[in-house]
């Protein structure tokens, strides 16, 4: 799992945040047998006016919550000028769920933006 945020400005190592192509272009839409993966969007309601140190902080506890759930998360991406946290997982049914829900209990400010219940036949 690779957590890419999007910032010119942010401390951290430059080589672990990148500036790259558009999401629609980067995010992975299938899995090597052609699976879909799912994704959710959480949205970070007032985090441009809070402190390098504050948005540095809540990366690192959004980093640390996926890392839990690696085996499960295929790809995220945290653009900081859009507020916007996307996550794309494996599909696994009630992994989306326990991921919102442990970012959330972390980072309350969250606010899970969309998603399509999980459905599989």
């Amino acid at each position: 799992m690779h957590l890419a945020r999007r910032a010119n400005l942010l401390p951290g190592d430059p080589g672990q945040w990148e500036c790259g192509e558009p999401l629609w272009k980067r995010a992975p839409k299938r899995d090597d047998e052609g699976r879909p993966y799912v994704d959710f969007m959480l949205l970070a309601p007032g985090l441009k006016q809070k402190s390098a140190h504050e948005i540095e902080c809540l990366a690192r506890v959004v980093q640390a919550v996926l890392t839990r759930y690696e085996e499960w998360v295929v790809f995220a991406d945290f653009n900081l000028k859009l507020n916007v946290l996307w996550v794309s997982l494996r599909y696994q049914p009630g992994v989306m769920a326990q991921v919102v829900a442990s970012l959330r209990a972390q980072a309350p400010e969250f606010k899970l933006v969309a998603h399509h219940p999980e459905q599989r036949g």
